[in-house]
């Protein structure tokens, strides 16, 4: 199965090289690798282009947001299988695309989730957060769980049935996606119990209080769009956050 990564980039000198070369250095051989910058003018390109001959497609334009970007991707890619590393995370171990491809064929699903761990900004191998998902079920969106969405991979052919990012949310897109994905429409999951991505803190959705706030709203809107519930389902969303701060201290992951 051919694996299409999909990285948005838009002014990440500092971080970018990392999330590189965490996808060149996976051992699965049949990965297209897409990167989508939004016109970066801090030497990005600089450093993406150091790798253009390893890079399967590389654009630089002016985009409406990240998930203007993704989306770009996404029609550009033509693999069976889409993943998305943002571009200050890197995937936890080399082997992470394998293990996806395998559990893709094994489970013969739509999509495949693990877990994910936020990391220092300054230091991945500082554990600040683990997201431990836990296996999928359908009514948990109503008590605010969700798959983390950088270790999401979902088949291409969903994409084209379903369609992409609504590029009416501006923060949560990812999160209408998935539940638009695995709740309405039903489609199939499995999940791998290790963690897939590190995923480094201080990102878009959490710079500041207003995005912080600009998310629960979305993330509200959502909740109302897809008739998951009320308010209570967006508490459950915050609060299914703490325990991953008491799983930091695992020495497993």
């Amino acid at each position: 199965m051919k694996v299409s990564i999909i990285t948005a980039v838009y002014n990440n000198k500092e971080f970018i090289e990392d999330c590189i070369k965490s996808v060149l250095e996976q051992s699965y051989d049949n990965i297209e690798y897409i990167i989508v910058d939004g016109g970066s003018t801090d030497g990005t390109l600089d450093i993406i282009n150091k790798y253009k001959d390893k890079i399967s497609k590389i654009i630089s334009e002016k985009d409406k947001g990240i998930y203007d970007a993704l989306n770009k991707g996404i029609q550009l890619a033509t693999g069976d299988i889409i993943g998305i590393l943002h571009s200050d995370d890197i995937y936890a171990y080399k082997d992470v695309i394998k293990d996806v491809v395998e559990t893709f064929k094994k489970e013969n699903v739509d999509s495949v989730y693990g877990d994910l761990c936020y990391v220092s900004r300054n230091d991945a191998n500082k554990v600040i957060r683990y997201w431990k998902a836990g296996k999928f079920n359908r009514n948990s969106f109503k008590y605010g769980w969700a798959p983390p969405h950088p270790t999401f991979f979902i088949k291409k052919e969903v994409y084209l049935k379903y369609g992409i990012f609504d590029l009416s949310y501006e923060i949560s897109a990812d999160y209408e996606l998935m539940v638009r994905f695995l709740y309405k429409y039903q489609i199939s999951s499995a999940y791998i119990p290790k963690v897939l991505v590190r995923m480094r803190i201080g990102g878009k959705s959490s710079k500041n209080l207003f995005t912080s706030i600009k998310r629960r709203i979305e993330d509200y809107k959502i909740i109302k769009q897809h008739q998951l519930g009320g308010f209570k389902v967006l508490i459950f969303k915050n609060l299914r956050k703490l325990p991953q701060f008491i799983l930091r201290e695992r020495n497993d992951i």
